[in-house]
């Protein structure tokens, strides 16, 4: 069990921390903070159980719909699924607006808000008590300290990444205060990062407990924070900060890198066996949100990211929802920008971090080969039985002539193709038989999130960590911060070092896949009672430990040679001269946009999903024309993206309702003055 949330439940009093229980908690409400729980944590017990509370903060950006909807829909990766509850956010239609709140389908605009506030009220709280009442002989003093620097940061860098410039609450607010003026983007960025710097300073190199904030997690958002206000969308007014927000990506995120060796294989991040096993503890991981199966700790929600991204499954004949293919919410489809963005016979991470396989998990349901039947098989004969492929996805390129919608029907397993034969190339309408508008049920699906370790197949309540912060990205960040600084030959090595570990590794197999599902195996709440809810009661699972490398490929041959040198660059100039990185959809044409293309393709080859993609689109200034280019959400009827507001969220109307001036409600004026421009 994470040690960090051991005394959780009881502890969060009203206005210091949000409970996750409370859907109507609003920014006010987390401000408050009143005479008596000041009081309670005015003792060094008191600000230890405060510090573990505020660890609850991370978990928020893994617990529902706003996950996705603020960091995923409306980007180049992934495209509105089986289900549209939160489309606007996908279409930028004028349903994302100040007013969009809590619905059945969840969404996020005035959640993130509510939320980092909150943690922002129970930082300001721990910085100014620790000096006064914290017993500063102990060696946890200057860590209680950091903890309250980091999370200040940690969530105003939050708002300002999706709101611009927002009001700058840094001391407790004792009573009731409705009235706040909104600081600029260049006011926010500024206490960020000295917040965060200050938390480098006073955070220890190593964990104090398992999960708790080093000088790498500072150090990885420092690089992170200087990086975005160095970045397109602040080009108004950050000229004076460039060149040492530059310099501070490269010390801050160097300091990461040195520190947090990259796994030897990308699928060691995915090869989640059980709750905090081993999967757990790799050097790369620099802050997690700790999720367990003590079930205690849960809060509202767990980890539900399992929840959003798999394709639905369940409704074709031999297949039922099981707990090791997880609940298929279905809201996250992959692009083809999402697939065609990798070389997919290279690089392993396309294999490492998508599913195309699924086995039969209920054979009695398998369907007939009827009028198909092959030499050998009849009518009457099952397709296939338990424990063999029953679904695959061929990733397959335009110009394949193996397929067609008709001989499809020949083939055992249920079959869906990209391109049939004579589809011409396209990123945005349809072809094939799966990933399209008219057919959101039937994607090739993330396998990052699996979670087969839940108490049943229909618990929402995943159990793995959240991973926040990776070293992979901080070698990403360096070489972005020498590329804007146009030496080149000093961001190589940087991008080679991650795609090195892209590589195939000699003898590698590379029909084998792993992802999360396969922690239903040591799942003990399986066979407690018949299949313990977990829809294995008859022993096969729709997890399956293949892919369709070979066949997506058309490579008839095994391969065993490494690919490493496949995937490294010799020189800056290969880089410029790719004709694989989308520079003519883009319209690319400098070497400084030729790079920033490319970072941005290579952050989503290494970063894929990772609830990280809007903010990198929007601070580069990029959104728009990926979106146009890359997002079949872009061709509704509703699809409406502005530049000229879409590049922020709106500001909350719940927020604009609810503070004064002077005493009394704002004006529709002065409501407008504070909104985002043409929301």
């Amino acid at each position: 069990m994470n040690t960090y949330k051991k005394y959780l439940t009881g502890i969060v009093s009203f206005g210091l921390f949000y409970s996750l229980s409370s859907c109507d908690s609003n920014f006010l409400d987390e401000v408050l903070t009143t005479k008596e729980s000041t009081q309670s944590f005015e003792t060094t017990d008191g600000l230890d159980k405060m510090a573990i509370g505020i660890y609850q903060n991370l978990e928020f950006h893994f617990g529902y719909t706003w996950a996705f909807t603020m960091q995923q829909y409306g980007t180049d990766e992934f495209s509105v699924g089986n289900d549209a509850s939160e489309a606007a956010y996908n279409n930028y239609s004028s349903q994302l607006n100040s007013a969009t709140t809590y619905k059945a389908g969840g969404e996020g605009i005035p959640h993130l808000w509510d939320n980092m506030y909150s943690g922002i009220s129970t930082a300001n709280t721990m910085i100014k008590n620790v000096p006064l009442f914290y017993d500063n002989t102990l060696n946890t003093y200057n860590a209680r300290l950091g903890e309250g620097y980091f999370f200040r940061g940690f969530n105003y860098f939050r708002l300002v990444s999706q709101y611009g410039g927002v009001p700058l609450i840094t001391e407790p607010v004792v009573g009731a205060q409705t009235e706040f003026k909104r600081a600029t983007a260049e006011e926010v960025y500024s206490q960020v990062i000295n917040d965060l710097k200050k938390a480098y300073e006073l955070l220890p190199e190593k964990e104090e407990k398992r999960g708790s904030l080093t000088k790498s997690a500072a150090a990885h958002f420092v690089a992170k924070a200087t990086l975005f206000r160095a970045s397109e969308l602040n080009d108004s007014w950050n000229s004076q900060y460039k060149s040492q927000d530059l310099e501070d990506v490269i010390t801050y995120g160097g300091y990461v890198i040195d520190n947090h060796p990259l796994c030897a294989d990308f699928v060691d991040l995915w090869d989640y066996t059980q709750p905090n096993g081993a999967n757990e503890l790799v050097s790369e991981v620099v802050l997690a949100a700790h999720f367990s199966n003590d079930a205690t700790t849960y809060g509202r929600y767990g980890n539900q990211i399992h929840l959003y991204y798999p394709s639905i499954y369940q409704n074709l004949a031999g297949c039922k929802r099981d707990i090791s293919g997880d609940r298929e919410f279905s809201r996250m489809r992959s692009t083809n920008y999402a697939l065609d963005v990798y070389d997919r016979v290279n690089d392993s991470r396309f294999w490492k971090s998508f599913i195309t396989n699924y086995c039969c998990n209920n054979p009695s349901g398998a369907p007939l080969w009827g009028e198909f039947a092959p030499e050998g098989k009849t009518a009457e004969d099952p397709k296939f039985v338990g424990g063999e492929v029953a679904i695959k996805y061929i990733v397959n390129d335009a110009g394949d002539k193996r397929y067609t919608s008709d001989n499809i029907n020949y083939i055992a397993p249920h079959t869906f193709v990209r391109y049939f034969k004579d589809e011409q190339k396209s990123y945005l309408d349809d072809h094939g038989n799966y990933g399209s508008y008219s057919n959101k049920a039937r994607f090739v699906a993330l396998s990052k999130f699996r979670d087969g370790s839940r108490n049943s197949v229909a618990s929402q309540f995943g159990q793995r960590d959240g991973i926040l912060a990776r070293s992979a990205e901080d070698y990403l960040m360096v070489a972005e911060a020498y590329g804007r600084k146009g030496e080149y030959d000093k961001a190589l090595p940087y991008i080679n070092e991650i795609r090195k570990r892209a590589g195939y590794n000699d003898g590698e197999d590379r029909s084998k896949h792993i992802d999360g599902g396969q922690s239903y195996k040591t799942n003990a709440t399986i066979g407690i009672a018949g299949d313990g809810g977990s829809g294995l009661k008859n022993g096969f699972a729709i997890y399956c430990e293949t892919n369709t490398y070979y066949e997506s490929n058309n490579i008839s041959d095994i391969l065993t040679s490494d690919t490493k040198n496949q995937l490294t660059f010799g020189s800056i100039n290969e880089i410029f001269n790719s004709e694989k990185e989308f520079y003519t959809e883009l319209g690319a044409s400098s070497n400084e946009d030729k790079f920033l293309t490319f970072i941005l393709n290579e952050r989503s080859r290494e970063l894929m999903g990772e609830l990280i993609r809007w903010s990198d689109l929007s601070r580069t200034k990029q959104l728009e024309k990926r979106w146009k280019t890359f997002n079949d959400g872009s061709l509704q009827s509703e699809a409406a993206f502005d530049a000229s507001k879409h590049y922020l969220r709106p500001i909350p109307q719940s927020f604009l309702d609810a503070i004064t001036t002077n005493g009394q409600s704002l004006t529709p004026n002065q409501k407008d003055e504070l909104q985002n421009p043409n929301y």
